[in-house]
């Protein structure tokens, strides 16, 4: 197996530099997708240079999907080092998570059910609408008057609903 990998590497290499645009990206898939080759060698009946390109691929989806979750995590404040303020921006927050909850508070609960899901829990309308048990149009619908009943509570000057 070890002279057939040999003649596959450049083209092994090729497809890397395909997935990825970098050379320096590809040597390290193509050096993770040896290994993995190495550690279970392909089925009897499977030729290597199928295995192989099928291993980097996957790897390389494996590889995408670690970078993309590590690049949102650390954009998460709560990950982000400790920032020391005069208490001035955590006093506006507040305000504005008070006038957020007040907002909230102040829909049916069937809006503010629906824009939980969807703003908040970031689910799709198809899913809120599966968990719900009702129309994705009344969904929808439901969305649009939560979202139009909060901007109108935040240009009342005294923060009520119309």
């Amino acid at each position: 197996m070890k002279p057939e990998l040999i003649l596959l590497l450049p083209a092994l290499r090729r497809f890397a530099y395909s997935l990825t645009g970098s050379m320096h990206d590809a040597d390290d898939l193509v050096q993770n997708t040896l290994l993995r080759i190495l550690k279970s060698p392909p089925p009897e009946d499977v030729l290597l240079a199928k295995w192989a390109f099928k291993i980097c691929r996957n790897q390389w989806i494996d590889d995408y999907r670690s970078q993309k979750v590590r690049t949102l995590a650390t954009s998460k404040p709560e990950l982000q080092a400790e920032n020391y303020t005069d208490g001035e921006a955590d006093i506006i927050n507040d305000i504005t998570l008070g006038e957020m909850n007040s907002a909230m508070n102040n829909l049916s609960d069937d809006q503010r059910e629906v824009l939980s899901l969807i703003a908040v829990q970031g689910m799709s309308y198809s899913e809120a609408a599966e968990i719900l048990a009702i129309p994705t149009g009344t969904i929808m619908s439901r969305l649009a008057r939560a979202r139009s009943n909060m901007v109108s509570f935040f240009k009342q000057p005294n923060g009520s609903m119309a």
